[in-house]
């Protein structure tokens, strides 16, 4: 098996397992009240995602690795890890707001008001580059990061109606 096809396997059960782990926290966060903000902008998320792996798949199953590019995106995966371990189930795809819930403040978000967004505006590309594929990366770098910034629109007025108001 090129080296390749186990990268892009290893990204792609990661990715399914973050689907089912957020979809799970999803389902208790709306049990307990919390509330969806922005779904509208949920699909051009999943499309831009979908379309990156697909194109990974498509264009670099039989690549080369390029070694220090792959120790970036390794190094990524570390502060994916760090941030979903701070979440725990707090943790989703979408953006959810428990009313009256106060915003994680302890592990990356101590550095970084949004370390998940961070790392996946980083490794959008960098996965791309790891293959040799750098207008892959150039091209869902940019989508993301467009559709990263709707996100951040979102999150930001969804936190600021749900966050209690200090005195």
């Amino acid at each position: 098996m090129p080296e390749a096809v186990a990268l892009l396997a290893f990204v792609t059960l990661q990715r399914l397992a973050e689907l089912v782990w957020g979809r799970a926290n999803e389902r208790r966060l709306r049990a307990a009240g919390a509330i969806e903000a922005g779904a509208g902008h949920y699909p051009l998320i999943v499309l831009v995602h979908a379309a990156w792996l697909a194109a990974l798949w498509l264009f670099g199953w039989g690549k080369p690795l390029i070694w220090p590019w792959v120790a970036g995106f390794f190094v990524l995966q570390a502060a994916r890890a760090w941030v979903l371990a701070t979440l725990g189930r707090r943790w989703t795809t979408r953006v959810l707001v428990m009313p009256g819930e106060t915003l994680v403040r302890r592990g990356p978000y101590r550095l970084v008001s949004h370390p998940n967004y961070l790392v996946v505006a980083l490794e959008i590309p960098v996965l791309p580059l790891a293959l040799g594929l750098p207008w892959l990366a150039l091209g869902f770098g940019l989508a993301n990061l467009a559709v990263l910034a709707l996100r951040l629109r979102v999150e930001a007025k969804a936190l600021t109606l749900a966050t209690p108001r200090r005195t």
